[in-house]
């Protein structure tokens, strides 16, 4: 499996961008995507997950109201529409998927259950 991250860019602040992920591969391994980001000098920070089979989500409360996942099963894409964008959220964006199964969604929060990661896309938020 692979998968490419793209529409990041620069905007100004209370814009809204929205990321794409494209899987490729033996997509229908595929469990779980989500998305990522990590802000310079600063640790990698789970944004949102979806489930590919049933569409079930998975995000911190910290991420609920601006970011929004979905998926389109026919295209193996994942999206994070943002909305009402900040400077802090200016970050380098990641998709990563996973082809295993927890019965507990907070395991999905955590960088080490995914084994697929995209190179990430940079999300730049002006002032």
């Amino acid at each position: 499996v692979q998968v490419v991250e793209s529409g990041g860019g620069e905007v100004q602040a209370g814009a809204s961008l929205n990321l794409s992920c494209a899987a490729s591969g033996r997509t229908f391994t595929i469990h779980t995507m989500g998305w990522f980001r990590q802000a310079p000098g600063k640790e990698r920070e789970f944004v949102a997950a979806i489930s590919r089979r049933s569409g079930t989500t998975f995000q911190p409360d910290s991420m609920k109201g601006r970011f929004t996942i979905s998926r389109d099963n026919a295209k193996n894409t994942v999206y994070l529409q943002m909305n009402s964008l900040k400077p802090e959220d200016t970050a380098v964006y990641f998709c990563a998927s996973t082809t295993l199964t927890y019965p507990n969604g907070r395991y999905y929060f955590a960088e080490r259950t995914y084994d697929t990661w995209g190179q990430g896309t940079q999300v730049t938020v002006s002032s």
